[in-house]
């Protein structure tokens, strides 16, 4: 195991490339998207008399503008990984392709440091490549890895090609993240808090950041001026795993400033709210203060999937908050609520009564497919129905999983839950026999 901040601390003088890897997968989608922990560091080494400079494939491989200061990312077709080859879907990378990658490097000063950031686990071939690349046009630079597939699988991070990996929480005082190293971003980042006060059984987060801390509000504020300061920012996404948990003490102060200072400035949710926090004075608050998109944490109606859960919501919470938002003037459109599908045990029965439940009573679910983090409760579940998962961090792409590789759910029953789920249709179809595991993985 590696603990880095004591070479980080000592770090000085140095000039330091931060890169986020292109994206290896069968989909991805610019969901206000940024490397905020890498972005951290970057400023905490700049402030320490460092030069640090960023290449961020996902950002510069944009292809067009979507709603709310969102981009489309170039994806290329590339040939699918051997674990994943029988998957009857495309596999493309996102972001910059690797002559681009090349370009965009050799336009950069030479660094004494290389520090490469990642993300979902089975995003690694993303990694594994961008290090090749950098071992081509930096020869001999070294590459620290870090991030969350670093984190949770430190083992197989080794085969990356990285000289070092940040495999512990760093323990470092961090102030504001680098976004101003960006050029033409059309939307900013935030985060008031880090980790989570909840222990469900399907989530990393308290793995990644053991304890659960408040960001000082001022430094929030900073954050925000800084990013909003360019003219072209109009929206700014919440990062926060659990936005609204002592709103009324932190959150309402923050977002009361944060309006006042920044008037016209759009709010987005991407994490779920949790929806035992949103009464008719929360909905208030977030109607007035300029949320357009908001993701509702519910999950399931299933009472064993919210036990699991860490018994943050009840069907009864979930209806009142509802209520509320829509009294305070969202629209039904707004109300997107996370449906979690694939997880094991989990019924598809179960999950079609919690999408019916939400549409009966007037939300828009959105089905969240499953994904096995290592060193959860629900991952060793997920072992024991695929042993593969313990060595290869592929299986566990959300968009396989469940309906392809551990044979929870069929393809063509997760395709009629997602069109149960957009009102495409009313009923699915009959569960059919699913076809030998070896069909679809070695």
């Amino acid at each position: 195991m590696s603990e880095l901040s004591s070479f980080f601390r000592e770090m000085t003088g140095a000039v330091v490339l931060g890169v986020n890897p292109p994206v290896h997968d069968f989909t991805f989608f610019d969901l206000w998207a940024k490397p905020l922990g890498l972005l951290f560091l970057l400023d905490y080494l700049r402030e320490r008399g460092n030069r640090v400079f960023l290449a961020d494939c996902i950002f510069e491989g944009r292809t067009g503008e979507l709603s709310f200061g969102r981009n489309a990312i170039r994806k290329t077709e590339i040939p699918k990984p051997a674990w994943l080859a029988a998957i009857p879907r495309r596999y493309h990378r996102f972001g910059l392709g690797e002559e681009d990658f090349r370009r965009l490097l050799e336009s950069c000063p030479v660094p004494d440091y290389i520090l490469v950031t990642s993300m979902m686990t089975y995003w690694y071939g993303g990694v594994f490549s961008c290090i090749d690349t950098l071992r081509q046009v930096f020869p001999g630079v070294p590459v620290i890895l870090g991030g969350v597939y670093a984190r949770l699988c430190p083992d197989h991070a080794k085969r990356s090609g990285a000289d070092m990996i940040q495999t512990e929480p760093l323990d470092l005082e961090f102030s504001l993240p680098a976004t101003d190293l960006y050029r033409g971003l059309r939307y900013g980042v935030l985060a008031t808090t880090f980790g989570c006060p909840f222990r469900c059984e399907y989530c990393a987060s308290r793995l990644l950041e053991p304890s659960y801390r408040r960001r000082n509000p001022g430094l929030v504020l900073e954050d925000a001026a800084r990013q909003l300061s360019g003219g072209e920012v109009r929206d700014l996404a919440f990062y926060d795993d659990a936005l609204l948990a002592g709103k009324e003490r932190h959150f309402y102060p923050l977002l009361e400033a944060l309006n006042e200072r920044h008037p016209g400035t759009r709010f987005h949710s991407p994490n779920g709210l949790h929806v035992r926090e949103i009464d008719d004075e929360c909905a208030e608050m977030l109607k007035k203060r300029g949320f357009e998109t908001l993701r509702l944490s519910f999950e399931s109606s299933d009472p064993e999937m919210q036990r699991r859960g860490s018994d943050k919501t009840s069907d009864e919470e979930y209806v009142a908050a509802l209520a509320s938002l829509r009294k305070a003037g969202f629209s039904g459109g707004q109300l997107e609520t996370y449906i979690l599908a694939g997880v094991p045990g989990q019924s598809v029965e179960s999950v079609e009564r919690s999408i019916r439940f939400v549409l009966e009573h007037g939300g828009n679910p959105k089905i969240a497919e499953f994904s096995p983090v290592p060193g959860t409760p629900s991952f060793r579940r997920a072992a024991e129905l695929l042993p593969g998962l313990t060595d290869e961090p592929l299986l566990s792409n959300k968009t396989v999983y469940s309906s392809y590789l551990a044979g929870n759910m069929s393809p063509p029953e997760l395709q009629a839950l997602k069109d149960l789920a957009k009102g495409q249709r009313e009923g699915r179809s009959k569960k059919p026999k699913f076809a030998k595991r070896t069909a679809y993985y070695p």
